[in-house]
């Protein structure tokens, strides 16, 4: 089920109090994707999103998506107390209420020179468009199934990492993509990016998993990079996007 959230002009699907699962801009709206060339710390990206949103002529509700670089995978609580400090700046922007986030978001950690600091990769948000064309984000997600259990007890095939073991996972989190969009009536012949986030392996599983389902209809993008919370090996998010610039 989505809610509207007017302020923003676009629809989500609510998730945590980090964030939500997705969002799609409302008719008359687009969302348009902005990429980092260099990635800056979370409080000058705030800084820099909040000028860019209002150059745009744009309330900062508008902001519907972001992508964030980790220096390393969190432990549970440490990923409780970021996520407490983050959503400080969207509740002063109008978009937290203390309990519901319309803003989706994926936030993975390089393997490879990591940033020394969580950092924004890219954001994005709404804007009128006379186009009739669909747009949205989907944040990302790993292998961990939702519920309030632990990680341990809700991840797939906790600790595995067999191929039979990756592939479980794989196939997994294409399904929560295919589910989260869904909820807003499109399906991978409707996404015009996905992303893969892991250090392991998938080749084997590729074909069968991704590519016969449509994920990869315009190509996969995989970033060398691990999912946010320790334990966790594959991460996916995906979008339709027809605009998207580089700052």
């Amino acid at each position: 089920m989505t809610s509207d959230f007017p302020a923003g002009n676009y629809r989500f699907i609510p998730a945590v109090f980090q964030y939500s699962s997705g969002a799609a801009a409302n008719p008359g709206y687009e969302v348009e994707r902005v990429r980092f060339d260099n990635m800056p710390p979370l409080a000058e990206g705030f800084a820099l999103i909040k000028k860019y949103i209002e150059d745009a002529g744009r309330p900062l509700t508008s902001f519907c998506a972001c992508e964030l670089r980790s220096p390393a995978a969190f432990t549970e609580e440490g990923f409780l107390k970021f996520n407490q400090h983050y959503v400080k700046t969207l509740a002063e922007w109008g978009l937290f209420d203390g309990s519901t986030n319309p803003v989706a978001r994926s936030n993975v950690c390089p393997e490879i020179d990591p940033p020394a600091e969580p950092s924004f990769h890219a954001f994005s948000f709404t804007r009128p468009s006379q186009s009739k064309a669909a747009s949205f984000v989907i944040a990302g997600s790993g292998e961990s199934q939702e519920g309030n259990a632990s990680y341990a007890e809700r991840t797939v095939r906790y600790r595995d990492l067999s191929p039979e073991g990756i592939a479980e996972k794989v196939r997994y989190v294409v399904g929560v993509m295919e589910q989260r969009m869904g909820e807003f009536g499109f399906g991978w012949k409707d996404a015009t990016a996905a992303q893969t986030y892991t250090v392991h392996g998938f080749h084997l599983v590729f074909a069968d998993a991704l590519v016969r389902r449509g994920a990869a209809r315009s190509g996969l993008t995989w970033h060398f990079a691990r999912p946010p919370v320790i334990d966790l090996e594959y991460e996916m998010d995906c979008r339709r996007v027809l605009r998207e610039v580089v700052i």
